[in-house]
């Protein structure tokens, strides 16, 4: 047997040896990458494992930062005819009509606000109309809202709710999508924010000043948080807490 076949015979074990090598690592790897994944995710795949929890996470709610039960009964105290069940309500339909006014592109749609909520929405739509886009939120479903905070500035007071909220968010120019997807459920989290003006004479904001409560009887406004008697034409007043309540912002957080 020549030395030329020889060296040939050596280099095709070594091959052999060397394919036999590199197929065990591949399939020693493959069976831990495997055995991970059915651990992780109960799946073979690693692949459909991940576009599993993709999915996963695409369809679990966010969760809220719940201050309820600390603030409500401060709440009460200040306002004890404040009806938290419609006022979570109210903060629930300001902030669906407020994404359905984006996804319309019509201001009309947004259920109640004060002028600072109605400027806040209209900018917002001014600016997608500048950069020639929409923006569509579709299927939209809130999960839960909760008190996040209450507060104490001059001449009013303000709560916030959060709510974690659901849908279908993309953006598009000329027909095309350009952010987002049709077919990708998304999962965010909005601040509501409502004031009542507790007194017109401390209010930094003239168009707050605005929303007081006015006598029903001379039209005056009634200055002072929980007034029972109009100061100009002595009618007994009843406190209006639910109607004075006005959203102002709405902000994804």
């Amino acid at each position: 047997m020549s030395i030329t076949l020889i060296g040939i015979i050596v280099v095709l074990v070594l091959l052999l040896a060397l394919v036999g090598i590199v197929y065990y690592a591949y399939r020693t790897i493959r069976n831990k990458i495997r055995a991970f994944s059915r651990t992780a995710f109960g799946t073979d795949s690693l692949r459909e494992g991940f576009q599993k929890v993709e999915a996963d996470y695409a369809a679990t709610p966010k969760s809220v930062s719940a201050a309820t039960s600390l603030y409500l009964p401060r709440i009460m105290k200040d306002f004890p005819d404040f009806h938290y069940d419609e006022m979570k309500k109210r903060a629930e339909n300001v902030l669906v009509s407020y994404l359905h006014s984006i996804d319309s592109n019509n201001m009309a749609l947004l259920a109640e606000g004060t002028s600072e909520l109605k400027n806040q929405l209209e900018m917002q739509l001014e600016m997608h109309r500048s950069r020639e886009e929409r923006v569509h939120y579709e299927r939209i479903k809130v999960h839960q809202t909760e008190i996040n905070q209450y507060r104490y500035q001059k001449g009013r007071r303000s709560i916030v709710f959060q709510s974690a909220v659901e849908y279908y968010y993309y953006r598009t120019q000329e027909g095309n999508v350009t952010a987002g997807s049709r077919n990708t459920k998304e999962q965010s989290k909005y601040n509501v924010e409502c004031i009542y003006i507790q007194d017109r004479d401390f209010v930094e904001n003239v168009d707050d000043a605005a929303l007081g409560v006015n006598c029903p009887n001379c039209g005056a406004p009634l200055s002072g948080l929980g007034a029972k008697v109009c100061a100009y034409c002595g009618t007994p007043v009843m406190e209006l807490n639910i109607r004075s309540w006005h959203f102002s912002d709405v902000k994804e957080i």
